[in-house]
């Protein structure tokens, strides 16, 4: 008898849920959890091994003279949740036994630090001290994580000093290389402006940011950060940890990774720093793509600050604080491709794959002739072009502003009783000019966190943590307001009509032209204010070899969105010659009378219960259950639009506008932990357990909110010959845009899983191999376009088809000009041998390197469209996901990074001014190789040619075989990337058609005829097939550290140079989608820009001064 995977799935979860639920049953009502401290526990033993109960255990912060006191219950183990991190030592005492006392034991963020001991017998008053360091490997977990420590934090280089940026050191964590560039204010903005990150094979909105226990995502549920795209205050972080697979049932709204933080506090010791970071475009290398004839462009950078933090009341009440300052002015290369000055004139070349030009002419329509001064006269041709397209690259200059603030205070009320409090703000202003140079983008981030926690101690087994905490972020995001170029604010260039009365030049999409992003206010501009209040609790019980751990979770969402979207217009052309020619293929615009805010409000309530139950001295069973489920999101005025179904002629309006799918959301993880020797030194873990995704509003605040009737947006398909810029001024009905939202979505979730061997192999040093797998089931996806032909499925493919006169079919619904889709059918899968060696700080060298090898598929990477990654692919085949499948857009194949620090030793044999001269000196490094991510090839500037599906799907080429064609590109050549002779416009030569219409029904009259060149055929390209450019990159640095003893033992006066990019490495972004990955244009001919390289990832070789005291 066999069974469906999904009959299979469905029993281990129901088991595992079973399992845990008879557990929690059996330990009664005494719950507890984790909060942003760390936990020390073990089993305290005599030398032959019978456990000793009532041992008293004190645990004393050596920075703040704070002692948790604790005792071993019958099973003689013992716990300390929820303890700041940071160096303890932890003395042990019982009747009859010596006391025990281990010094300086480093305790990390969210670590839980197995501390066994063996007393001897004697009396109390003998002591028995040893120094060292805690184990290397993880005993008595079995999630995979990694601890980014205060030394690294503020150490390594850092380029932009923004602390989660360190994330990517940990095996399984890669950054978003196609993460769009702040310059495309509103497409990275959308998305969030932190810089998004991929862990173990999850979408970036997957992820969940905790800073001392409060989540930081932001309105988009992706990472937090300023408009720079980084999280200031290095100096502010105590430490954070990454937890990447398999973590614990107290980790909520996740199913990707957690990256868990926490500030620094004040201790018994005045501390802080003051510094100043320059940077300055006389030290650096020119970018690749910087005009050689030309200075470098200008870059001014000063980032300062100062920190302090000490005693209010000794061992009792603490501070500190940070500021951080950033002024920053950056000239950034632009490589935008223009009309040539022969082609401004209506000269045109035909026919450039042959590499020759037959020219031709054509009239220049008035209503272009009046858009070209939107675009610059080019500085050189483009190459292996027919001239038609040249280069223009211009240095455009960004202007930042950065002011971040962060204050922390604890008190400790008795020895079972402890507050502390957190407050971290931050404010960013920025301008840039847009792709073109035509106007100035503004930007404004303001963000505000704050979390207040207190810890109660009932008894030594017993203890609770309580804490509320806001997320508060305003954005206003991409407004152009200001004219770079006259004409972009001229009113007499806008569409005009009743609809866009008033308003400047419209957008336009040209194939193989650099996008024009409208005249002054032409740009969607979006306005965020975002809210998010939670409540915590949390607690923590011992009971004999359990240690247990429940708690409750609940926030409070609140997002008012005003989104602006493309109130001059967009026009779309195929080619260059349909934009000369005024022959668009499709006009869209949002009608700014109807416009409104939306008030959406939303809640998150989670409960979870965790035991480790040490079923044996060197076995571990990490057994918990979570609930976690969300209110569907409302809108405070009921102004929310949703079709039943995609035929639907009217929508339903108001709330709610689709069921609930989290009232089952029962989250069982298990796992383990085995010490197969007996000796501490060798950990063997595992686990497996499900996380679900919630509906949260950044997936729907730009469908349901921006649906007629309540807002107006018309798409216009093929709008007619001499229609551009003014030809339209009627919008009926059936030209609006809907939204379907599927009114019964599955409940989504992803399923993870490890193996991994930990093994100490010094004191120090310590190694990892793990196998890491996820996968996705029923996960959101957003089409921009749902309202389609739906094509027919032949034996030479998808073929869209034509009516008997030759005209395309009716899409589904005519009742709309244009519907955008959110499924819930896609599906992830995720694959990792993920390595790691690390050694711990000692003889001043530490050091980390990391490999992972990893393969991320899916049929759909972003939630909300292609708006995450700069290689997405906008509209997906939704009606067949086969179709879709393929590598994730954010995949990286293999990387491997290596980080760490040096302090040369000082010679003592030296005379003092020779140890000053020669001492001091530190050095560190990050370096970084990894394998480029995926990107799709196309044609047609992205739709179908044939527009026989509405123009919005996305067409395919055909892939050719060949002894050249066993790879698709060509590594190095930024302006033939792509090897475009390997594709091919789709065609069907051994199929009949019906009167060459390229229909492949059964004829009612006539013959049947071969149609050899039938444009809408699907080609059998796939998504993601080619491989972008690599990166490798190394950030060094070297410091100079010149300790003034006369002020003070740890004044130190430090001298640093970094220097990122030191090999100057040009790092290639993948071609711009889908600009410069269709193949062909709308004609079937060969893309001049095909392939064209134009930015890349990272900068080149860039040098940072700075000096930084600190005491």
């Amino acid at each position: 008898m066999t069974m469906a995977y999904g009959s299979h799935r469905k029993l281990i979860c129901a088991s595992l849920t079973a399992l845990v639920l008879i557990y929690g049953t059996s330990l009664a009502s005494k719950l507890l959890a984790q909060v942003a401290g760390g936990t020390i526990t073990g089993t305290v033993t005599d030398s032959s091994g019978r456990v000793i109960a009532n041992a008293h255990i004190a645990i004393t912060n050596l920075a703040t003279g704070v002692v948790r006191a604790t005792t071993s219950n019958d099973e003689g183990l013992y716990t300390a949740p929820n303890l700041l991190p940071g160096t303890y030592d932890v003395k042990f005492t019982a009747q009859g036994f010596k006391s025990e006392l281990r010094k300086e034991i480093e305790l990390t963020v969210g670590a839980t630090l197995t501390l066994d001991l063996t007393m001897q017998i004697g009396t109390i008053t003998e002591k028995v001290e040893v120094s060292g360091e805690a184990p290397a490997v993880q005993l008595t977990t079995s999630d995979i994580n990694a601890v980014v420590d205060a030394t690294t934090v503020r150490e390594l280089p850092l380029n932009g000093r923004s602390w989660t940026d360190l994330a990517t050191l940990q095996p399984g964590v890669n950054a978003i290389q196609t993460q769009p560039s702040f310059a495309q204010g509103t497409d990275r903005g959308n998305r969030g402006f932190g810089q998004q990150l991929t862990i173990s094979g999850a979408r970036p909105q997957q992820n969940n940011y905790r800073l001392d226990g409060v989540s930081l995502n932001d309105y988009a549920n992706g990472a937090p950060g300023s408009v720079l795209g980084g999280n200031l205050g290095v100096d502010a972080i105590q430490e954070f940890s990454v937890l990447t697979s398999n973590y614990s049932a107290e980790y909520g709204k996740t199913s990707g990774g957690v990256v868990n933080a926490i500030t620094r506090s004040g201790t018994n010791a005045w501390h802080g720093s003051a510094y100043e970071f320059i940077r300055n475009s006389h030290l650096d290398a020119k970018n690749y793509f910087d005009d050689p004839t030309l200075p470098i462009p200008p870059f001014r950078r000063n980032q300062f600050g100062g920190a302090l933090g000490g005693p209010i009341v000794k061992n009792h009440t603490f501070f500190f604080t940070d500021y951080e300052g950033v002024r920053q002015s950056t000239g950034i290369t632009s490589v935008t491709t223009v009309p040539s000055a022969a082609a401004r004139n209506g000269n045109l070349c035909s026919a450039p794959d042959t590499g020759g030009c037959i020219p031709f002419s054509v009239s220049v329509d008035p209503a272009a002739e009046a858009y070209l001064t939107f675009y610059h006269l080019p500085q050189h041709p483009l190459p292996l072009s027919d001239g038609d397209i040249g280069i223009f690259t211009f240095p455009g200059q960004q202007v930042v502003n950065e002011n971040f603030v962060t204050a922390r205070v604890d008190h400790k009320f008795s020895d079972s009783d402890s507050l502390f409090g957190t407050y971290m703000f931050d404010r960013t202003p920025y301008s840039s000019p847009d792709g073109l140079d035509n106007v100035e983008f503004d930007t404004l981030t303001s963000r505000q966190i704050f979390a207040v926690e207190e810890t109660h101690m009932f008894s030594p087994s017993l203890a609770n943590s309580i804490r509320f905490g806001y997320n508060h972020e305003s954005v206003n995001n991409n407004q152009s307001l200001k004219a770079i170029n006259p004409d972009a604010a001229r009113t007499d260039l806008g569409v005009g009509g009743t609809a866009f009365a008033g308003r400047a030049a419209a957008q336009v999409l040209v194939g193989g032209l650099t996008d024009f992003t409208g005249g002054v206010g032409g740009s969607p501009t979006y306005f965020y204010h975002w809210n998010s209040f939670q409540l915590y609790d949390d607690a923590f019980l011992s009971k004999g070899t359990h240690s247990m751990r429940f708690g409750f979770a609940a926030e409070r969402m609140a997002l008012n969105v005003l989104a602006d979207t493309d109130p001059n217009g967009i026009w779309n052309f195929d080619t260059l010659q349909d934009f000369l020619m005024n022959n668009p293929t499709k006009f869209q615009g949002g009608i700014a009378s109807t416009l409104s805010p939306r008030n959406l409000r939303q809640t998150i309530y989670g409960l979870y219960l965790q035991d480790d139950w040490r079923f044996r001295p060197n076995l571990t069973l990490n057994l918990g259950l979570r609930y976690e489920m969300s209110t569907i999101a409302r809108e405070t005025s009921g102004k929310l639009s949703n079709l039943p179904d995609l035929s639907s002629a009217t929508p339903h309006l108001g709330n709610p506008f689709i069921s609930n799918p989290t009232l089952k959301n029962f989250e069982p993880r298990v796992g383990f932990a085995w010490d197969p020797f007996r000796n501490g030194k060798t950990a063997v873990r595992g686990g497996v357990g499900l996380f679900d995704v919630l509906p949260l509003p950044y997936q729907l605040v730009l469908l349901v909110t921006q649906a007629t009737p309540f807002f107006s947006y018309t798409v216009v398909k093929s709008p007619g010959p001499g229609t551009f810029f003014s030809g339209l001024t009627d919008f009926p009905a059936n030209k609006l845009r809907a939204t379907f939202v599927d009114p019964h979505p599955k409940r989504n979730y992803v399923m993870q899983w490890n193996l991994n061997v930990q093994q100490q192999l010094t004191p120090s040093l310590a190694s990892m191999v793990a196998y890491v797998g996820s996968r996705g089931i029923h996960q959101p996806f957003r089409v921009d376009e749902a309202n389609l032909v739906i094509p027919t499925l032949t034996p030479a493919g998808y073929v869209w088809p034509f009516d008997s006169s030759g005209s395309p079919l009716d899409p589904i619904n005519t009742n709309f000009g244009s519907i955008r889709g959110m499924f819930y059918e896609g599906h992830s899968y995720y694959n990792a041998l993920e390595t790691q060696l690390a050694k711990r700080m000692s003889h001043g060298f530490q050091m980390q390197g990391t490999f992972t090898w990893g393969k991320s598929m899916d049929t759909s990477s972003a939630t909300v469209a292609g708006d995450s990654f700069g290689n997405s692919i906008s509209s997906l085949h939704w009606f067949d996901l086969r179709l879709s499948r393929g590598l994730s857009d954010f995949d990286v194949g293999r990387t491997f990074v290596l980080n760490g620090t040096w302090e040369a030793p000082t010679p003592k044999a030296l005379p003092a001014s020779a140890r000053w001269a020669l001492g001091g000196w530190e050095l560190g490094l990050i370096l970084t190789a990894s394998d480029g991510v995926p990107f799709t090839p196309s044609w047609g500037t992205g739709s179908d040619p044939s527009n026989t599906n509405s123009g919005d799907d996305w067409a395919f080429p055909n892939r050719l075989g060949g002894p050249g064609c066993k790879t698709l590109t060509n590594p190095g050549n930024p302006t033939h990337y792509i090897k475009t002779e390997c594709f091919a416009v789709p065609t069907a030569p051994n199929m009949a058609f019906w009167q060459a219409k390229c229909d492949p029904k059964p004829p009612s009259v006539g013959d049947l005829v071969a149609f050899p060149l039938c444009f809408n055929l699907r080609g059998n390209a796939g998504r993601n097939i080619l491989i972008g450019p690599g990166l490798t990159e190394m950030d060094f640095s070297i410091f100079k550290n010149n300790y003034i003893p006369r002020i003070s033992e740890k004044f130190n006066m430090q001298f640093r140079a970094e220097i990122f990019n030191i090999l100057n490495h040009p790092n290639f972004a993948p071609p711009a989608t889908p600009n410069n990955t269709d193949i062909f244009d709308g004609t079937g001919t060969l893309s001049p820009v095909a392939g064209l390289l134009t930015k890349t990832t990272t900068t080149a070789r860039q040098i940072q001064f700075a000096i930084k005291v600190m005491f």
